[in-house]
């Protein structure tokens, strides 16, 4: 095996479909990678509808996973844990990719490089597809030599999906549970220890991020709880750092505090 997709899923509604016929429609072997997707903090008719979905769609080596615990971190978490693959993908429930977007991926990885793709956003119940910021991340470097300077491609490394990650990179690390928010760039600054490069894909392998207003991303969240969570994100990048600095990338490590700064500064101005 050779990539395992891991995708956490909450009630997932139907965008979850458009995401699984993306994978479905890879135009890698379908048995060189697995799908893991992990149901968290809910169960019925979610569990039944997508193993009637699995059922439907033979080929892929589905595998699903329910837990009563919530939380994304949780579910990447024990997809982690079961994946067999050498490679790891994550993707967002409510994302979904092109057709290549694994093979491409997969075609320039190592264990030293990370893979990263062309990124574009969609409003939900529209198809119209558009840059934004991480975009204009990948322009910036597209012409460079490969590989490039992880450190080169910061936008890149608030989340763990748009890449492929070697597993061996991961080791056995994990999202922190003691987080809610920014859990994600955390994750990506702890492993960013046991790699140095990035390398890009062509435009053809997409991945599309779905907007939508009822996202996790777009909850609205109390100030007070906002600049706790950041103030303690900050003490955990600093610890981080602090074990190891001669294994971390100094400027990458201001970067992710600086944004947990701009985080405070614009709760507080509100």
């Amino acid at each position: 095996m050779k990539i395992s997709v891991i995708i956490p899923t909450y009630k997932p509604q139907n965008y979850i479909y458009d995401c699984l016929n993306s994978l479905y429609s890879q135009t890698i072997s379908k048995d060189f990678f697995e799908v893991i997707i992990v149901l968290n903090g809910c169960n019925e008719p979610y569990k039944s509808q997508l193993e009637l979905y699995i059922c439907k769609h033979s080929g892929i080596n589905w595998r699903l996973f329910q837990t009563d615990i919530g939380g994304v971190s949780n579910a990447r978490n024990i997809g982690l844990d079961a994946a067999a693959g050498e490679y790891i993908a994550f993707i967002d429930d409510d994302d979904f990719i092109s057709p290549c977007y694994l093979k491409d991926l997969y075609s320039i990885a190592n264990k030293n490089t990370i893979p990263l793709c062309y990124p574009l956003s969609f409003i939900d119940g529209t198809n119209e597809y558009t840059p934004y910021y991480i975009t204009k991340s990948y322009d910036s470097l597209i012409n460079q030599s490969c590989p490039i300077p992880y450190n080169k491609a910061k936008r890149f490394f608030g989340g763990p999906v748009y890449k492929l990650i070697h597993k061996e990179i991961i080791g056995d690390r994990r999202f922190n549970l003691q987080f809610k928010n920014s859990e994600d760039s955390l994750f990506m600054f702890l492993i960013s220890d046991k790699f140095d490069k990035v390398a890009l894909t062509s435009q053809d392998a997409i991945y599309y991020r779905r907007i939508r207003k009822d996202s996790a991303i777009n909850k609205k969240r109390k100030t007070s709880e906002v600049l706790k969570n950041s103030l303690c994100v900050i003490k955990e990048y600093f610890k981080i750092y602090f074990m190891a600095p001669s294994d971390y990338d100094f400027s990458f490590f201001v970067s992710r505090c600086l944004g947990q700064l701009h985080i405070i500064l614009h709760y507080l101005k509100k």
